[in-house]
């Protein structure tokens, strides 16, 4: 990388790279993923993710010089700022980080299950209440990509927190067992209450948006736990219900 080099051109091979990446292919290809703000940013780099390149727009260059002291920063100009953001409304500070090694599954702990989670919003938005509930552990079976801009941006900075695991059923069922964690289904109805729950070796399974949990995955699941609700709507949002899941069990 050559050090305080002002890109203005959207051919730059570094813009191209990082427009791939806006993508879930360009992702797996690469090995990489976006980050965008300078508090995100320090988040990944404080806990210890792999920073390939950093990029800002003049104004904001000297400000995340000092912050990645250790890698050059590439200055570009505000147009390719805007071209290779996803942001709305771009914050000037990009960052592109390694995609780490899968997680070492004998260190699965409690925590949520995200079972074909399919929003970004919904996926980032559980990972963030996991870390914010105390819990270190997000297993991903199927959905959306966790490496995504969307969910990143969700996340609000939280992704470093956890550990993520990204497996198929049949491999989180072997190793909830190995490990003596609990699969606990969250259902729309005839569910256990939360404050049934004394375990606190937990792992909550939030389903589906639209679709929930297929029979099959629920039938081997140990728990199916209902959120009870005095409206009349029929379910909760899945971040919503799985929010309140990982909530209610961290305060017992």
């Amino acid at each position: 990388m050559e050090e305080n080099k002002y890109i203005t051109s959207a051919t730059h091979p570094l813009v191209k790279m990082v427009i791939a990446l806006h993508d879930k292919k360009g992702r797996k290809e690469h090995r990489a993923f976006i980050v965008e703000g300078y508090r995100a940013c320090q988040e990944f780099a404080a806990h210890n993710y792999q920073i390939l390149h950093v990029f800002a727009t003049a104004v904001e260059a000297s400000k995340v010089q000092a912050l990645f002291s250790h890698v050059p920063v590439m200055t570009v100009a505000d147009r390719i700022m805007e071209k290779i953001s996803t942001a709305t409304t771009p914050s000037g500070i990009l960052a592109i980080f390694s995609i780490p090694e899968t997680s070492d599954t004998s260190k699965l702990q409690p925590g949520v299950v995200l079972a074909n989670i399919s929003d970004p919003g919904n996926m980032g938005t559980l990972i963030r209440s996991a870390a914010s509930f105390g819990y270190t552990s997000v297993v991903i079976v199927e959905g959306c990509d966790p490496f995504s801009p969307k969910v990143i941006q969700a996340c609000a900075g939280a992704l470093p927190l956890v550990t993520l695991f990204q497996i198929n059923w049949d491999e989180l069922v072997t190793l909830a067992c190995k490990n003596n964690l609990i699969l606990a289904a969250l259902v729309v109805k005839n569910g256990s209450p939360l404050t049934t729950i004394t375990n606190k070796n937990i792992l909550f399974v939030v389903g589906n948006e639209a679709h929930g949990l297929p029979q099959s995955w629920i039938d081997q699941c140990t728990l199916h736990i209902t959120i009870p609700m005095c409206g009349a709507t029929e379910s909760l949002n899945a971040a919503v219900a799985g929010s309140i899941a990982l909530a209610v069990c961290s305060w017992k």
